[in-house]
């Protein structure tokens, strides 16, 4: 040891893919290595131990704030913490590792030292080399381990993997691969075809199909994470019926032998400019000895009461009792005629709010409802309707029943000590929108204006009897996808089939949409809402494919459709809020409901307010 206390002769030693406890470094420059987008910005090191220079060292991405934020300039002693190491590179004269900070310690800042200590040598000497010509600089200070295993703080070294006994849990065209030396998955790109990465999984979706000229096929994608990074696998045909079932959230697999290729960011926020697809030569194998170092799944939960207050398709972790589920309800889809299988949730927890929860088909199917488990949902989509927010799940969405983790204890703790019998208020209630009678508030829209309704960060509910003058028919259709659960608009490839950006999938067909700007007014003013899909089938009487079909072929007959609700009047009831177009904002304002005027109800009303105005009582 130097008199800063490096440890000296560590980099030599941790190049033999030996381990030691929380080592002592010099950092004496940095360099930024800038990617294709901000996610992927890496910062590489060169360190000194106060005997040798090494210039791969990477700081783990989750540290790079320290870097961004000037606490490691040159001269700075640290201690690493948790580190893994990566064989990059493997021929006649040796190996070439990259030395991975996963987590440290700032002991003393550059400014502080102002020098370079010692007189550090680049390390040249293979490993071979090195090993006879170090002899025993680390044997004073901690005995080492050369047989393989982890580092004492929890962290996962490349030779550990030589001594895994994990079997194979599929018949890949190759051996074990178990005991091969790890990748971080950080350090994977395109340009490299030999790699194995050891991750735990995080979620896996289910199986989706399609069917187009091309044929038919199906797919499912895991999202995985070490302790440098996450990435996501997707598995087609013949691999997702080799990988499917054998695939476990939660569990830890070797992983080898995958296409990388730049990740599709509109389908994916995992913090990686890469994906992998499998392919015939992909060998996945269980890790049966995870031996704790894979870092855990981590979540953040949100209280349920906060949900009031999310965005809708807003992602959230979310953990609740269930304190009531309700009854399978079995239809048929309206556009698809396919069988639907559906139950609705309620979920608690200490905030004293509840939430519905919607499962579909199996989940829906195969929930436990004599008991009351705990939930545990990583990943649930948030949506709205009428005002309430509810959450659903979706392709990587993970959902755990009675999880052995310590707040799934503390949420049946609360709901088992009162917490059942607590006066709970539901995120999930609607504002009155849609609601059955004249419960949402009546404004003219002048009034709606006056108030400056929609303006605020959540959107705002009024109903108000008014006219249809105008329907803009040449848009009010649109081609989408045929998939049940997909409502993108497709891109029609001009050689008969559609292709539906979402699903990453071409098709045959299509389906109808429906999207109706009506221009409707009453005494006051007047305005544009947008009426969609069930609502415009509704009003109009007609469903989408048929009033799709007659406006590509008979447009006289569409047209008259469309005039024939004209001049007509409804109780509308209309969702408000303003969006931002550019710099520019625009009051969007679409209808949640309409239903013809009620005359009885609705002379009612105007007597009423007639009464508030003059003061006047009943006679």
């Amino acid at each position: 040891m130097s008199s800063h206390e490096l440890t000296v002769g560590f980099l030599t030693e941790v190049m033999q893919g030996n381990e030691l406890q929380n080592p002592v470094v010099q950092i004496l420059g940095s360099k930024r290595i800038a990617g294709s987008g901000e996610q992927s910005e890496r910062f590489r090191l060169l360190i000194s131990d106060g005997k040798s220079l090494y210039s791969f060292a990477m700081l783990a991405t989750q540290l790079n704030d320290l870097q961004k934020q000037d606490k490691l300039p040159q001269y700075t002693i640290i201690r690493i913490d948790r580190y893994t190491t990566s064989v990059v590179n493997r021929d006649e004269k040796g190996e070439k590792r990259v030395l991975i900070i996963v987590e440290l310690t700032v002991l003393k800042e550059g400014s502080l030292v102002g020098e370079k200590i010692g007189n550090p040598q680049p390390i040249t000497d293979t490993p071979s080399q090195a090993a006879a010509n170090s002899g025993p600089s680390m044997g004073a200070s901690r005995p080492l381990s050369t047989n393989g295993g982890t580092i004492s703080n929890g962290s996962s070294y490349s030779s550990a993997n030589r001594s895994m006994s994990g079997t194979s849990s599929s018949s890949g065209p190759a051996g074990s691969i178990s005991d091969s030396l790890t990748h971080p998955i950080s350090s994977l790109s395109p340009y490299q075809n030999k790699w194995v990465i050891k991750a735990r999984v995080m979620s896996k979706s289910g199986i989706r199909t399609w069917s187009n000229a091309k044929g038919e096929g199906k797919l499912f994608s895991m999202d995985v994470m070490d302790e440098s990074g996450e990435i996501r696998v997707t598995a087609f045909k013949e691999q997702c019926d080799r990988y499917y079932d054998m695939i476990e959230v939660d569990k830890v697999y070797f992983i080898s032998k995958c296409q990388l290729k730049p990740a599709n960011k509109q389908y994916s926020s995992l913090k990686n400019d890469y994906e992998m697809t499998m392919t015939n030569d992909t060998i996945v194998q269980e890790c049966k000895d995870a031996d704790g170092s894979m870092p855990e799944i981590q979540y953040n939960f949100v209280p349920i009461s906060q949900i009031a207050n999310t965005e809708p398709n807003a992602m959230v972790d979310v953990i609740g009792m269930c304190k009531e589920a309700g009854e399978v309800m079995q239809f048929t889809a309206r556009t698809s005629g396919r069988e639907l299988r559906k139950r609705e949730i309620t979920l608690v927890d200490s905030s004293a709010a509840s939430v519905q929860l919607t499962l579909w088909g199996d989940d829906a199917q195969n929930f436990p409802t004599k008991a009351n488990p705990v939930v545990l949902l990583k990943g649930a989509r948030v949506s709205e309707f009428g005002g309430g927010k509810t959450l659903s799940l979706i392709g990587g969405t993970v959902m755990k029943l009675n999880p052995d983790i310590e707040m799934a204890h503390k949420v049946r703790g609360w709901f088992e000590n009162g917490g059942s019998e607590a006066s709970i208020s539901s995120v999930s209630a609607r504002t009155g929108a849609g609601a059955a009678g004249l419960t949402t508030e009546w404004l003219s829209f002048q009034e709606a204006k006056d108030r400056n309704l929609g303006s605020g960060d959540k959107p705002d509910y009024f109903q108000v009897k008014a006219m249809v003058h105008t329907i803009k028919s040449a848009n009010a259709v649109y081609k989408a996808c045929p998939q049940a659960d997909c409502n993108k608009k497709v891109i029609d490839q001009e050689n008969g089939q559609y292709r539906c950006e979402k699903c990453n999938a071409e098709f045959p067909n299509f389906k109808y949409r429906l999207l109706v700007n009506m221009l409707i007014g009453d005494w006051t003013s007047n305005r544009w809402v947008t009426v969609f899909t069930e609502l415009a089938e509704e009003m109009l009487g007609k469903t989408s494919q048929e009033i799709g079909s007659s406006l590509e072929y008979q447009k006289e007959e569409a047209e008259k459709l469309f005039t024939s609700i004209s001049f007509k009047s409804f109780v509308f009831k209309l969702r408000t809020k303003v969006e931002y177009y550019g710099e520019q904002p625009r009051n969007k304002t679409s209808a949640v409901s309409a239903a013809p005027v009620n005359h009885k109800e609705y002379n009612a009303l105007l007597i009423k307010s007639i009464q508030e105005l003059t003061g006047v009582g009943k006679n």
